[in-house]
């Protein structure tokens, strides 16, 4: 079933049952309150006839042929007055037998009894009891229905019975029927709303559905178009910003591809021709002079590779660092001793106290040995500076060479991107993702002036932030 069938379904299913369900309770309340309005008017009138002038005293004695006694046509005329309210009425025996009715008097003599009285003795029986009673709605002989209203004349055996119509079935007929097509209307007018919100919903589902497999079979140069509404419009820029991922990882792919070729094309040229002329020269020391070129450029070969494997691994964070000063000291020592093969030098200014980060050991001296090193390739004087403020641990990498230009100042971060002309210009990008993966940042502030003597003003400074674990967030120069 389709998302739009099943939407359309729910809300037809839903108003039916709900219109039909309420429908049905409210005519059950109805009937159920007619039929005992009915049963209490029913009451009211045998109760009333009964109360009016209708003297069981007068009628005890009276015996069948006594139809043209005073007392039976006194109490005939009273009872025919019923006729503007009720079909028919009687007053009959304990036995059920007729003593005066409204019907003629050879139609219905006295002692006449009345059968059709037979399936109502539990509620004459109650009505002797109590006083009165009515029995439940019946069919008559004319396909009309009816009830029959008892009352005790007197402290009497005799019973007054009066014949009522129950037409109160008619208008709850009509009302059932009424409801019946409020339910109908009301599943199609669901079934219309649903359709409308289903065209609402599903079609943009629908349409982000087929871009979803468009960019799955790379046709990703159509952007995706906001969708309107809160949710939709939410996942239609979320699958924008899907596409230009793609896009820029596809085109970072396409670069590391082609660098990489760049890149190991060089060592390997130099490998074949460095291996070359120490296979044709005879001389010992040539030779190994020519391979320990031939050395070199397979380790720079590796370095390469191990960039650009770095930058494509995924990079998860690792255990927090208790001490980041331990990770600093060791890149610093590294890069101090290739500062000062040529007269540089690295100064290093840490805190007493411990620098503890969410970030492991090794992630930090190689990040910062990046930095360190790019540092020396263009400066002979480097210093490195790390310090705790606003709760946050900052190490600080400065030099004194010309700067970054402007023009490469926002691309500095990305891949590929690199003023030298050896390497691959993936270092920057790595300190980036690795220093974000553990939640921390990398940023290139603006060159020092003034505020820092013996800058002239030249050089670049790159900071690293990362969340600190101290207890206290205060500052330690």
């Amino acid at each position: 079933m389709s998302l739009r069938t099943l939407f359309i379904a729910v809300f037809v299913a839903f108003a039916a049952v709900a219109s039909a369900g309420g429908g049905y309770l409210a005519w059950r309340e109805a009937s159920q309150a007619v039929e005992e309005e009915l049963d209490r008017r029913a009451t009211w009138i045998a109760g009333a006839a009964a109360e009016t002038g209708l003297q069981a005293s007068l009628l005890v004695g009276l015996e069948p042929g006594f139809e043209d006694e005073m007392a039976w046509t006194l109490t005939r005329n009273r009872l025919l007055r019923l006729r503007r309210y009720v079909p028919e009425a009687y007053i009959v025996r304990e036995d059920n037998s007729s003593l005066v009715s409204t019907h003629p008097a050879d139609s219905v003599p006295i002692g006449t009894p009345l059968r059709f009285l037979d399936a109502f003795r539990a509620e004459l029986d109650t009505a002797r009891a109590v006083g009165n009673a009515t029995t439940p709605a019946f069919e008559g002989t004319d396909g009309q229905l009816y009830k029959w209203g008892f009352a005790q004349l007197e402290q009497s055996d005799l019973t007054l019975a009066v014949l009522m119509p129950a037409d109160y079935l008619a208008p709850l007929a009509s009302l059932r029927r009424n409801l019946f097509l409020g339910s109908a209307l009301a599943a199609v007018l669901a079934a219309l709303l649903g359709a409308v919100l289903a065209s609402l919903v599903v079609e943009p589902l629908e349409r982000l559905s087929r871009v979803a497999l468009r960019i799955q079979r790379g046709k990703m140069e159509q952007p995706v178009a906001e969708e309107v509404g809160t949710e939709l419009g939410r996942l239609s820029r979320a699958m924008e910003r899907m596409r230009k991922g793609i896009l820029e990882r596809d085109e970072q792919l396409r670069l590391m591809l082609a660098q990489v070729a760049h890149e190991i094309r060089n060592p390997l040229g130099g490998v074949e021709l460095f291996a070359s002329a120490a296979s044709d020269t005879e001389e010992a020391t040539e030779r190994r002079r020519l391979l320990d070129r031939v050395r070199a450029e397979v380790r720079a070969l590796n370095a390469i590779i191990d960039d650009f494997l770095t930058f494509a691994r995924p990079t998860s964070p690792s255990d927090s660092c208790e001490d980041l000063r331990l990770p600093l000291e060791a890149a610093a020592e590294l890069v101090r001793a290739e500062l000062e093969e040529r007269n540089g030098r690295l100064e290093a200014v840490l805190p007493e106290v411990a620098l503890p980060a969410p970030i492991g050991a090794g992630q930090v001296k190689r990040i910062t040995l990046n930095l360190l090193r790019n540092a020396a390739q263009v400066s002979d004087v480097v210093r490195l500076s790390a310090r705790t403020e606003n709760g946050e641990v900052m190490v600080s990498v400065a030099d004194e060479g010309p700067g970054v230009s402007p023009e490469l100042r926002k691309r500095i971060f990305d891949p590929f991107v690199s003023d030298k002309e050896q390497g691959a210009g993936l270092g920057l990008a790595i300190v980036r993702k690795v220093s974000e993966a553990h939640g921390g940042r990398v940023e290139l502030v603006d060159s020092r002036g003034e505020d820092d003597p013996g800058s002239g003003g030249r050089g670049a400074e790159f900071r690293l932030y990362f969340p600190s674990l101290a207890d206290s967030g205060t500052d330690h120069g």
